[in-house]
């Protein structure tokens, strides 16, 4: 795991908010959860509480593109969080790659597994 940024876990009591990059194209919702579980639980233990960014409404009818629908919800979610952690093959992901721009452009700690 790399590691970006200051910050990490609990800092002066408060919970350390966090999010999961993942790369998803392709994938069920069940294949997603089940490739972050042992993620999350590892995070959840160093003080972590993790912000879910697996969207499950539709599609907003004046967007013309889903996945930039799903990109702008996420961004709106680091937004929300100290901490970004990108799993395994982030790099190769299109949504993945701007979300990483965007946390170390915004100052967010950056996490990357390549587990």
């Amino acid at each position: 795991m790399e590691r970006h940024g200051t910050l990490s876990g609990s800092i002066g009591g408060d919970i350390m908010k966090i999010m999961i990059s993942q790369p998803m194209n392709g994938k069920s919702e069940d294949q997603i959860r089940e490739e972050r579980q042992s993620i999350i639980k590892d995070l959840e233990e160093r003080g972590y509480e993790i912000v879910d960014t697996i969207f499950k409404e539709e599609v907003d009818k004046t967007y013309l593109s889903a996945p930039l629908y799903y990109l702008s919800k996420s961004i709106d979610t680091m937004g929300k969080v100290n901490t970004v952690y990108f799993m395994k093959g982030w790099e190769s992901a299109r949504g993945c790659k701007i979300e990483h721009e965007i946390a170390l452009q915004y100052g967010l700690e950056i996490i990357e597994d390549y587990r």
